[in-house]
């Protein structure tokens, strides 16, 4: 592992700057217009060519290159968005060692991958001999992807690698999800008029019994050998307008969480199944949904990745698969192989957040050697 102490300042100097995404908390959402604005001259200061592109209206990515050749390009990504800050019990933008622990807001979710890309693209600047490598710093990850989804609309790779945590293991899959909403009607009344009044929320209760009745016996017995299972819950629910009245309409939202091969339409046909037996009046309604993503264990990035872990660390990494969703699905879709490796940590979207130093130090080696690979064959 080398000595990389630039790595500890360069994480130290990206927490301390604010990049809530304005999208998911608005009182203090600054965006990540004045961390890309960091990067980038710390980029052009350590011979890195870079450059600002609006994924949307005043939200940044920050795309940088080292190399010539087009062939073959490795995209390295992470994201400069953090969610908000409500609740932390540590000052989120004083960044705080406490032995290999550094502190702070996006301090694992995730500016330590970030600083692992900066450096790992400086030390590539003067050293890669072929292809060319694309850092890939994206905007809105936390919301709605709008800086991936532009990156890949803009540009074109061979291969990529996401940095979100990954915990020592070699990410290749991930799961989607769906957000259903279902709606009852029913027939407002005075409380005491049970000979005319229909409860919207009695609706409902039916058809939640039977999406839990769905998600024990069928989908939980789907699985996929990298997730595991399909899934789905209640997730939030609204009805009535008083209590001595009749429910006049209900809404349940349900979150299914999505296995490699299924889609939102096969999602769509199955609830609506399930709901239409409990109750042949309410409505279904995708609102929502992002694609699961899987990476084919033969391709050459999950060779060369897997051979760099092996290298910096001494130890094949596990292929695994995780059940959250990230911006890997996106490269994916737009036929990009992706995989995922990232540094060690704990609190993303918690009181108390940090990540672990040594493991960024690693990354930054991964991510070097990877390139180093990948770009010679």
């Amino acid at each position: 592992m080398s000595l990389s102490p630039d790595v500890v300042s360069v994480l130290s100097s990206l927490v301390s700057i604010p990049s809530v995404n304005p999208s998911i908390a608005p009182a203090e959402g600054t965006g990540e217009g004045a961390i890309a604005e960091f990067i980038h001259s710390w980029f052009v200061a350590n011979g890195v060519r870079a450059r600002l592109e609006e994924a949307a209206p005043g939200r940044p990515n920050l795309v940088a290159e080292v190399g010539r050749s087009d062939d073959p390009t490795l995209v390295l990504c992470a994201h400069l968005d953090t969610v908000g800050t409500a609740g932390m019990t540590i000052a989120p933008f004083e960044p705080r060692i406490d032995g290999d622990r550094l502190y702070g807001r996006g301090a694992c979710d995730m500016k330590g991958s970030v600083a692992a890309i900066m450096v790992a693209m400086a030390q590539l600047a003067s050293t890669l001999r072929r292809g060319r490598v694309v850092a890939a710093l994206v905007a809105d990850e936390e919301y709605a992807s709008a800086g991936a989804f532009d990156f890949v609309r803009r540009h074109r790779a061979s291969a990529c690698i996401v940095t979100e945590p990954s915990e020592a293991g070699l990410v290749l899959a991930h799961k989607g999800f769906v957000w259903v909403a279902v709606t009852t009607t029913g027939r407002a009344a005075h409380g005491s008029r049970w000979d005319v009044g229909v409860s919207a929320i009695g609706r409902m209760g039916r058809i939640i019994t039977a999406l839990e009745e769905f998600d024990e016996t069928e989908l939980r017995t789907r699985t996929h050998p990298l997730v595991g299972a399909a899934s789905l819950h209640c997730a939030l629910i609204d009805g009535g307008t008083g209590l001595s009245t009749y429910a006049p309409g209900c809404r349940l939202q349900v979150e299914r969480r999505t296995l490699p091969g299924e889609t939102p339409e096969q999602v769509a046909a199955e609830l609506t199944a399930v709901v239409r037996r409990a109750d042949d009046t309410a409505t279904v309604e995708v609102t929502f949904s992002r694609d699961p993503s899987v990476c084919d264990s033969t391709a050459t990035i999950v060779t060369r990745v897997s051979d760099a872990i092996t290298s910096v660390t001494g130890t094949a990494p596990a292929h695994i698969g995780v059940g959250f969703w990230m911006d890997a699905a996106v490269f994916a879709a737009a036929g990009i192989p992706t995989v995922n490796y990232g540094p060690t940590g704990e609190g993303a979207h918690a009181a108390v957040e940090w990540v672990d130093i040594p493991s960024v130090i690693r990354l930054t080696d991964v991510l070097t050697e990877s390139a180093r690979r990948f770009t010679t064959g």
